[in-house]
């Protein structure tokens, strides 16, 4: 599975190298308030629901069958109506993107059902226990952009528009495949006829909405930032920000598929005591420490690699970085209450760290531009770890410290597995 998050990490910086090189700052501004915009419109479109497959499916196989058909209908149903909102605002409000072509905006928001359709997928397979296959879902779908990359830029020499809409067929394909598989995994568990539930689908949205507020409001503190640079501050200064941002991105990779392993197992398992998660959560806490400390020397590569006019990226990502610290162990440490059944305060939790975030973003990016919006995130990432682990240690009783610092004879354990990692890999087969 570290193979499969590294090669997803290559291919970010990867497509990010390319697209820096070949549009520069605007045209990459330009690309990430798109990409922004949809993946905002398709964590608001999925209503939590994924997340709430996830939780059903791993507590109870027979739900498969039905919640598939669910999903598929609302995803290509909801999915369809998103598009063509966005399609809709980007003609008739021509403001509201600014000096974004409306046609760059209506194939990107065409891409919005497919990425529905996947995103639920791969909630499937997490659900039944198939990690393989859902890495290999997700690791398809954050490398489309490189392969479009390669092909459109460097390949065929075309421009923004041809980047877009090959990376939307490609997205268009992967769905297909997704589909094929899910069928596939039905008839291989249940080999049930396929039919919807209604009943279920209610429980689905009861769960999901409230993951969904959560998530949403997670989703707006971690990108609303480069909004507001790009409204503020233009489509330039956007574009550097977001190697900064798309840096911190690949930073959070590891304890995001940690956190992802771990809820389907918390759900299973019913642990309300805490133990497991407190166990997995000061791991990654060792582990992103580690992190952090090569990344913040390692940043100053960063001009290197994306071209000078990217020097900035390297101040802001050192502002992004205690954020994306604490942010990361949150990541892991809230799958506790994800788990077991959500309570209201957690997506409450992140509404407010949400309202400050935008506070914080309107006070000093008009002035201080994309090194205030670095600090306005890295400020909210360090206000939901603080709400949440404090409220971890409340409903679970247990010590912060067992959630937050390895002990001593887990890091000689965590060495020893890794040196016997390193040498399986290094020795002859």
């Amino acid at each position: 599975m570290l193979v499969l998050r590294v090669v997803v990490g290559t291919a970010t910086i990867g497509s990010g190298v390319i697209i820096a090189r070949w549009l520069g700052p605007v045209g990459l501004g330009i690309l990430t308030t798109i990409q922004v915009t949809v993946l905002t419109a398709v964590q608001l479109g999925s209503l939590g629901l994924p997340a709430a497959g996830t939780y059903f499916v791993a507590r109870d196989r027979s739900h498969l069958a039905p919640l598939v058909v669910n999903a598929l209908i609302f995803s290509l149903v909801v999915g369809s109506i998103l598009s063509f909102t966005l399609i809709a605002l980007a003609t008739s409000e021509t403001r509201l993107f600014g000096d974004i072509p409306d046609s760059v905006i209506m194939v990107a928001a065409i891409s919005i059902p497919f990425q529905l359709v996947i995103l639920f997928g791969g909630s499937v397979f997490l659900g039944v226990g198939r990690i393989l296959t859902f890495n290999l879902t997700d690791v398809a779908a954050q490398t489309s952009l490189l392969v479009s990359a390669v092909i459109t830029l460097v390949m065929l020499g075309a421009g923004l528009y041809g980047l877009v809409s090959f990376n939307t067929i490609v997205y268009g394909l992967l769905s297909v495949i997704v589909i094929v598989m899910v069928y596939r995994l039905i008839d291989d568990i249940e080999k049930k006829r396929l039919h919807s539930d209604l009943n279920l689908f209610g429980r689905l949205i009861r769960y999901g909405v409230k993951f969904h507020v959560a998530t949403v409001a997670g989703i707006l503190v971690f990108r609303v930032d480069l909004l507001f640079v790009k409204y503020f501050r233009g489509t330039e200064e956007a574009g550097v920000y977001a190697i900064a941002s798309q840096a911190g991105m690949v930073m959070m990779m590891l304890p995001n598929i940690i956190g992802t392993l771990l809820f389907p197992r918390v759900a299973a398992a019913r642990d309300t005591s805490g133990e497991l998660t407190a166990r997995v959560t000061r791991h990654t806490a060792f582990i992103m420490f580690l992190a952090c400390l090569l990344a913040a020397p390692a940043s100053f590569a960063i001009p290197v690699i994306f071209g000078e006019p990217f020097n900035e990226a390297t101040i802001q990502f050192l502002l992004l970085l205690p954020g994306i610290f604490l942010i990361g162990i949150e990541s892991v440490l809230v799958q506790h209450f994800s788990g077991t059944g959500l309570p209201p305060a957690i997506p409450l939790l992140w509404v407010l760290t949400l309202a400050i975030n935008i506070g914080l973003n309107l006070t000093l990016v008009p002035e201080y531009g994309a090194r205030g919006a670095a600090v306005s995130s890295a400020i909210s990432y360090g206000l939901i770890f603080v709400f949440i682990a404090f409220y971890f240690r409340r409903k679970t009783g247990s010590r912060l410290a067992d959630a937050l610092f390895t002990r001593p004879g887990e890091i000689r354990g965590l060495l020893v597995d890794l040196r016997r990692r390193l040498e399986s890999v290094g020795s002859p087969r």
